[in-house]
């Protein structure tokens, strides 16, 4: 299981990415980053602060935001009061009649011994005639028939709690599915020199068309969709938090990226920046 506060800051600290900038472009108090990354949850306003901050700190970083955000959950999320009452109901249900049955069962047996003008052999003798008309009536109406009754009443019941577990399941699971990310992500490491020129899905220049050196920081990239041209291969590039290969080449390279992916582009779809 990922460690949430970790992942973040080792994914943060490897993009050389101060804190600030983080603070600046989510919009989310350094303190609170912080308390995120030292998971000091305590800290932080509520459970649903803490989700939303973790989704969007993640989705800016680079990191898969729905793994991080269950793992809170699983972690330090308590259930409602609802949940716990359907829980704990069917147990105290259960008690109660086991209990019923028990009281009524010593109070009958209290009742008949403590009975001393009823003579045991009139109580013998009516639990005989009772027997005897039970049997009559089974006779009559056929063994098959009551118990082909206890079968489907049994089947029915066990269809029943099979439905409501699986109703259960998907609302619980309709609960934790996080929304599916809006904006596209890219990272980009230069391992050398290399030209990069990046525009939004409103061909809005975004870096216009700047050389990089190796190890100089590039700005994070985020819009709906994005074109990239590269110089040359010397980079590493991620896109939604996930490596992309750039292809070997001496020739300038292009992608486009969308929340679903990276994929190439030819020669003449490569954004100029000019």
């Amino acid at each position: 299981m990922p460690e949430i506060g970790p992942t973040l800051r080792e994914a943060r600290m490897r993009a050389r990415i101060d804190i600030t900038e983080v603070e600046q472009a989510t919009k989310i108090r350094a303190k609170y980053l912080r308390a995120i990354e030292n998971e000091e949850w305590q800290l932080l306003p509520g459970s649903t602060f803490a989700k939303s901050f973790i989704r969007t700190y993640a989705e800016f970083i680079g990191v898969d935001a729905r793994s991080l955000v269950e793992e809170y959950k699983l972690r330090y999320e308590r259930p409602s009061e609802s949940e716990l009452r359907a829980v704990s109901s069917p147990g105290l249900a259960a008690r109660d009649r086991r209990g019923g049955r028990g009281s009524s069962g010593r109070g009958g047996v209290r009742g008949g011994g403590g009975g001393g003008g009823v003579p045991r052999w009139a109580i013998t003798l009516g639990l005989l005639v009772v027997l005897v008309g039970a049997l009559y009536v089974l006779g009559t109406r056929g063994g098959d028939d009551d118990g082909g009754t206890d079968t489907t009443s049994t089947q029915a019941q066990t269809t029943s709690t099979t439905r409501r577990g699986g109703q259960r399941r998907r609302t619980a699971q309709r609960r934790v599915t996080p929304a599916a990310p809006t904006l596209a992500g890219v990272r980009l490491t230069p391992t050398g020199d290399v030209y990069v020129c990046a525009v939004d899905q409103d061909d809005r220049v975004l870096i216009a068309g700047a050389t990089f050196t190796a190890g100089q920081a590039v700005p994070l990239l985020r819009a709906r969709s994005l074109r990239i041209t590269l110089g040359n291969s010397q980079v590493t590039m991620r896109a939604n938090g996930r490596a992309v290969e750039v292809p070997a080449s001496s020739e300038a390279i292009g992608f486009e990226v969308t929340t679903r992916g990276a994929a190439p582009i030819s020669g003449d779809q490569l954004p100029t920046c000019t």
